[in-house]
């Protein structure tokens, strides 16, 4: 196997952990300092920012997976130029606490070093997201 394929098997990888709620398997494919930003404007939606190392991400990843369910991801596009990869996804996400569900794109960029996810920034529809937790 290739190292794109590599790199892509270790996303689709992180992305089958979190979709099945999985937030060690998920903790497992980063980096112990890996780095994980919601990019978006803090003072409006609490979610975004910046979170780093096994031990930040495994609550950062539980919180997200216990209000926000992934039920079903396709991915649209992906493109690998040397340590980075952009992902754009298309899920169905479920805001637990109400049941309310809708359907969103994502955009992933991620940077990998050693087998493993170093830094992974997601661009999310934030506005959609504090629409649901309102």
């Amino acid at each position: 196997m290739g190292q794109r394929e590599e790199m892509l098997a270790l996303i689709r990888s992180a992305y089958a952990a979190r979709d099945r709620g999985d937030a060690e398997g998920l903790v497992t494919a980063f980096h112990p300092e890996g780095l994980f930003t919601l990019m978006g404007d803090k003072s409006a939606l609490e979610l975004t920012g910046s979170m780093q190392g096994h031990q930040t991400l495994r609550g950062a990843f539980s919180k997200l997976i216990d209000e926000f369910g992934f039920e079903g991801r396709e991915i649209l596009a992906e493109l690998v130029d040397g340590d980075r990869v952009a992902v754009h996804s298309r899920v169905d996400v479920r805001y637990r606490p109400t049941g309310q569900a809708s359907s969103t794109e994502i955009l992933d960029l991620f940077r990998l070093q050693d087998g493993k996810i170093v830094e992974l920034i997601e661009f999310a529809d934030t506005a959609q997201i504090k629409a649901m937790i309102s």
